[in-house]
């Protein structure tokens, strides 16, 4: 077969070297994939978003079997294309997507079915959001209703922070649009916990716990990026919070899409916290999360292109998924200045010294002399993209630079957590790159 993934960061570069270790696949496109991508995929130049570029692309290329990484083409509606054209394809479609495209939607929907979450108010006037400071104490979490790359999220400590807030994304629109409406919500305390699940319209099933981390510093503490690590299994899941889980939310959210008419097939990614109450809903993704896809698909002992399958045929309810006993744990190393501004281009050294045990994913790196803006034209050229110039040649051509705010995923699997965490920071001490920056707490539980 040959498969398409969309997408170009970490979490893409884990599906890419699970998928390749399918004996069915034949051949794997990424799009537009990155400098470690490029060892296992052909790099196609043409960004997620362009849809009709994409579209052009796996009708041209005949591609058999696509699937869709980032939430962005996603909600524009890339799997109803895709459909269209009659390519097999693996995420949710526009309808569904909107669990993740807007904060009001998905709070609507958990408050229709009984879905524990925390209690909220929707804001589109600004005047009205400034009124409702500390309508629920404090801390006060301020969300912007539509995407934004994971960083829409403020927890105001006080009137002041809250202010600055709803101003930066009402009035200044650092979030263009996803401001246009606000989602304030009570803070809800406990350890925050994620559980990544296969749906296909009729079956829930979750795949291993994990736990990721957001906050930029240790402790947590500073400003939310996309994701700093995540570990596998989450240190607080037992049996007893599983069947928790299952029954006050996976099951009532399986019966809420059926009742709704979402006819949801892919990932369901549902970000919980644990508190004393018991687990509540923080937000949904409806697509693999990023880093916990990483920590989770190291521990995946079945072919994930059989899985893929069996959810967009409906069938996921036959289908077995084995898990290793190991754990896993992944950690993030990001550019100086993430996630704020950051520079590019940096020279990224050691990754050629890395032990087997060590896996790298790639999130935001290139080659050196890549330019991303450069455009490939020529005879066979379907929009940007040219079927002569799709392979990207090997790691070992050129230096490897930074290319992103996150920009490795330095991961590995052992038994315990703490001979994973070892080896992981082993390795991390032999990478470099100019202003580089990493957590050092993965894997401990952040009261």
């Amino acid at each position: 077969m040959k498969l398409l993934i969309v997408g170009g960061g970490g979490r893409e570069h884990a599906i890419a070297w699970k998928l390749a270790q399918s004996p069915r696949v034949e051949r794997i496109y990424c799009s537009p994939g990155n400098a470690g991508i490029s060892s296992i995929a052909d790099c196609v130049p043409i960004q997620a978003d362009d849809i009709a570029g994409l579209c052009a692309f796996a009708k041209e290329s005949a591609i058999d079997f696509a699937v869709i990484g980032p939430e962005g083409p996603l909600a524009a509606g890339i799997v109803d294309e895709f459909e269209k054209l009659g390519i097999r394809v693996f995420g949710p479609n526009k309808k569904c997507a909107q669990l993740e495209a807007s904060k009001a939607f998905t709070k609507q929907f958990l408050d229709r079915h009984c879905i524990p979450t925390a209690r909220y108010q929707e804001f589109t006037d600004i005047k009205e959001a400034i009124l409702a400071i500390g309508i629920y104490g404090w801390p006060m979490v301020i969300k912007a209703d539509g995407l934004a790359a994971g960083k829409g999220v403020i927890i105001a400590e006080d009137q002041a922070a809250a202010l600055s807030a709803i101003k930066e994304l009402m009035s200044d629109k650092v979030f263009g649009s996803a401001g246009d409406k606000l989602v304030i919500e009570e803070f809800l305390t406990g350890i925050e916990a994620s559980v990544l699940c296969f749906v296909d319209g009729k079956t829930i099933v979750p795949m291993a716990s994990a736990q990721d981390y957001k906050k930029i510093y240790d402790g947590d503490k500073g400003p939310n990026t996309g994701g700093m690590g995540a570990y596998s299994p989450s240190l607080i899941f037992n049996e007893e919070l599983e069947n928790t889980i299952r029954n006050l939310i996976l099951n009532p959210t399986l019966a809420g899409f059926m009742a709704d008419g979402l006819d949801f097939k892919g990932v369901l990614f549902v970000g919980l916290m644990i508190g004393k109450d018991g687990p509540k809903v923080i937000e949904f993704n409806v697509r693999f999360g990023d880093p916990e896809t990483q920590s989770v698909l190291m521990r995946l002992d079945t072919d994930l292109l059989d899985i893929m399958e069996s959810v967009v045929d409906g069938r996921l309810a036959d289908q077995q998924i084995k898990w290793s006993e190991d754990r896993t744990i992944c950690v993030v190393l990001a550019a100086g200045g993430y996630p704020g501004e950051y520079s590019k281009g940096d020279i990224i050294t050691g990754l050629d010294a890395m032990p087997e045990e060590i896996l790298i994913f790639h999130a935001g790196t290139q080659f050196a002399e890549d330019d991303p803006e450069t455009k490939i034209a020529g005879p066979e050229a379907v929009g940007n993209f040219s079927l002569a110039a799709a392979k990207c040649s090997p790691p070992s051509r050129s230096s490897v630079v930074t290319a992103g705010g996150r920009v490795l995923g330095v991961c590995a699997r052992a038994k315990t957590s703490e001979e994973a965490s070892a080896k992981v920071y082993q390795a991390i001490d032999k990478i470099t790159f100019n202003g580089v920056q990493y957590r050092k707490d993965i894997g401990i539980i952040v009261e």
